[in-house]
């Protein structure tokens, strides 16, 4: 489900804070932007503080109808009364909450939302993905970059990758191309964003898939370049139809914001003792960043017979089941990688056919049936190691 664009209007700072926590960590994936950014961001959800001041209420949300007739909004009160109730609809909000919001209830109502904006005629509905590693050497860029190709492949619609690794992103090597800007050119011209100047950032490769190269500087995107980093991805959401973002293996502020942007997370872990414990750790992180766990897929990777831990373990131990795995090849990915031909394109092989099986449930979550972790493994050496860890 595509991600929505939330509007919080209130004066008290601390409402706007509670409102933004709580859009990111619905089931619905809910960015929180500002008035500078709905200049050129409509909004999909306007949430309009009625506690106090009722009066003056009622006309800003006419004013927000007017300018968002699309837009569902949801005005806020201290306690459900009918007449307010009534003048809200009548002013054209949509919904009606006394505060603070059950969850169940504010999250179908953002459901509805979401579902009547999949719906409406000839909407572009953007779909954001980050692939982040347990730990290095998890084969995170492996699975974001063949995971890329396929989509453009298939699905012939504008498709980018992002490397926001700082200096060590390796997308562009694993497809053989070069490119003469990076991420630090986006983040650096933010202000001048537009379809024409993101031509001449990104560099295309022979799929059709287009790329956004890592930074070559090892400080930069930091800290500072988070929040330029969530306005980068809503002008590419205007302007792409899939994202996938490798965010490598650190969580860092930029990683964070990539994670908050995201309509999904593919937590990428293989099947040892300090992948599998990083990865109950990083579930752990996101659920307190206030990402909703509804986000995650977690997918398993380098997986071979025997396992040194069985699947079935694995999605014990992280509370998590597996969305798919993704068998252990070297000599295919090696050869892959240093010719700079992804697996899509590099001919037929195991590996290649379940690339293509997890793209095609990307595009369509029904078409593909993949067959779950096996439950039947005893427990081995390994996970009474991780049995001993925690």
């Amino acid at each position: 489900m595509a991600q929505l664009n939330g509007l919080i209007v209130s004066d008290d700072q601390d409402f706007v804070i509670a409102v933004a926590r709580r859009l990111r960590s619905g089931a619905v994936s809910v960015r929180p932007i500002d008035e500078h950014a709905a200049q050129n961001t409509p909004p999909d959800v306007v949430i309009v503080d009625v506690r106090t001041a009722h009066a003056a209420a009622m006309p800003a949300i006419e004013r927000l109808r007017g300018r968002w007739p699309h837009a569902a909004i949801f005005a806020i009160a201290t306690a459900v009364d009918a007449d307010l109730v009534i003048q809200s609809m009548r002013a054209g909000a949509n919904e009606f909450f006394a505060w603070p919001p059950a969850a169940e209830t504010f999250d179908e109502a953002l459901r509805r939302t979401a579902a009547r904006r999949a719906a409406a005629p000839s909407s572009t509905q953007p779909t954001t993905m980050v692939f982040f590693g347990a730990k290095g050497g998890a084969g995170t860029t492996t699975l974001a970059v063949n995971c890329a190709v396929e989509i453009a492949r298939l699905k012939k619609r504008p498709t980018l990758i992002v490397d926001l690794k700082a200096g060590l992103g390796e997308v562009t090597l694993f497809l053989g191309v070069r490119s003469r800007y990076t991420m630090l050119d986006v983040l650096d011209n933010v202000h001048r964003l537009d379809q024409e100047f993101m031509k001449e950032l990104v560099v295309k490769h022979k799929s059709g898939l287009e790329i956004l190269a890592g930074s070559d500087l090892f400080d930069r995107p930091g800290a500072s370049d988070s929040g330029s980093l969530e306005e980068v991805f809503r002008v590419l959401g205007r302007q792409y139809e899939y994202i996938i973002v490798d965010a490598g293996a650190q969580m860092n502020p930029c990683a964070v914001a990539a994670l908050y942007s995201a309509d999904t997370i593919y937590l990428v872990v293989s099947p040892d003792v300090p992948s599998v414990r990083n990865a109950q750790r990083l579930l752990d992180r996101i659920g307190q960043l206030g990402a909703s766990g509804d986000r995650i897929r977690v997918l398993l990777n380098r997986a071979a017979e025997p396992y040194p831990i069985p699947p079935s373990q694995i999605e014990n131990a992280l509370g998590h089941p597996i969305h798919q795995i993704f068998l252990s090849d070297y000599k295919t990915v090696s050869t892959a990688l240093n010719s700079g031909v992804p697996l899509a394109l590099a001919g037929n092989s195991e590996l290649a056919s379940q690339f293509d099986s997890f793209a095609r449930r990307i595009i369509d979550p029904d078409a593909v049936d993949v067959p779950s972790a096996d439950k039947r493994s005893p427990m081995p050496l390994g996970l009474q190691r991780l049995a001993s860890i925690w």
